[in-house]
């Protein structure tokens, strides 16, 4: 089913509705994540995470992610969104305490060619089978360890509060990345 205009018309899901609304706006990146992330909870036999329970890698920081956070509950507040900058339309989803995980890649193509328009790409996004447009490996990944709080201290540049583990000791001053010039990644 299209679901392009189908929000006003009532004819999209709630689950949708809840991305669109999320997200601000329907767009063929944002569809990408919601059939990303539905195929992936169904074979997973899971629902929308209240703890962490589930998590949810993404490969890439564009508005699939935004999918991603609303149907699977996945969140970085939480610990159970982790994002790697590959640059790719890839998810992976995994359940606690099994290990048990599902990989979906966006297929070449699967857009159709350059000459499509926003809409139609959504439209392909919105009909085609999971087949169709992912490719699916289902596998046991070990998991990644639990959010923890961590400890807070004083950058002796800034004066702001920083995670101990994200500072830098300089010339005996504790330093915030940003402090001390590096990078965060």
């Amino acid at each position: 089913m299209s679901y392009i205009g189908a929000k006003d018309s009532g004819a999209m899901p709630d689950d949708l509705k809840r991305v669109v609304d999320f997200h601000g706006h329907f767009c063929p990146g944002m569809m990408i994540g919601y059939r990303a992330a539905k195929a992936g909870l169904e074979i997973l036999g899971s629902e929308r995470a209240e703890d962490e329970e589930l998590v949810a890698i993404v490969e890439n920081d564009s508005c699939a992610v935004d999918a991603v956070q609303v149907l699977t509950g996945a969140t970085f507040g939480k610990g159970n969104l982790i994002f790697r900058d590959h640059g790719k339309q890839v998810f992976t989803f995994m359940l606690r305490p099994s290990g048990k995980a599902v990989r979906l890649a966006l297929k070449a193509g699967a857009l159709g060619g350059g000459e499509l328009s926003r809409d139609e790409k959504a439209e392909l996004l919105s009909t085609r089978p999971t087949e169709e447009l992912f490719d699916v490996q289902r596998t046991t990944l070990d998991l990644p360890a639990k959010a923890q709080i961590r400890k807070s201290v004083i950058c002796d540049s800034c004066g702001e509060p920083v995670m101990e583990t994200r500072t830098i000791g300089v010339k005996g001053k504790t330093l915030c990345f940003p402090c001390a010039g590096k990078d965060a990644d």
